[in-house]
């Protein structure tokens, strides 16, 4: 018997700005949420997800230190770097775990730092058993 795996991910759409000013940026289409996102809920259909990562959609980044969250556990590491306009960042799921059934995540703005940002969309991956 092979242990063969498929992918699978769930797309999350926050679509919220994040920061200490509601008009600090010209985006009306984003909601004005404070230093942390709305908590954007999914669902891991196994009790083995394997090889997990993280891509987000964010606009107008311009300080490190803010944070990824899943299951109430940070990333390690850089989550979301700097950069000006749009950018698509990727992050393995290292220092938080996935579980089977709902799962959690969250994006935290470092409230020491004087940015304001947009986060777009956040697609979280797997690998899981074939059944």
């Amino acid at each position: 018997m092979t242990d063969e795996r498929r992918a699978n991910y769930a797309l999350i759409d926050f679509r919220e700005h994040l920061g200490k000013d509601e008009d600090a940026l010209d985006v009306p289409w984003a909601e004005f949420v404070g230093n942390t996102t709305s908590t954007g809920t999914f669902s891991v259909p196994t009790d083995d997800p394997t090889d997990a990562y993280v891509q987000l959609q964010a606009y107008d980044v311009q300080a490190y230190g803010h944070e990824i969250v899943v299951n109430g556990d940070s990333l390690s590491g850089f989550d979301v770097p700097p950069n000006d306009g749009w950018q698509y960042w990727m992050d393995t799921l290292s220092g938080a775990n996935l579980v089977a059934g709902d799962n959690e995540i969250e994006i935290h703005r470092d409230p020491s730092t004087l940015d304001e940002f947009v986060v777009g969309t956040v697609t979280v991956h797997w690998r899981e058993p074939v059944d």
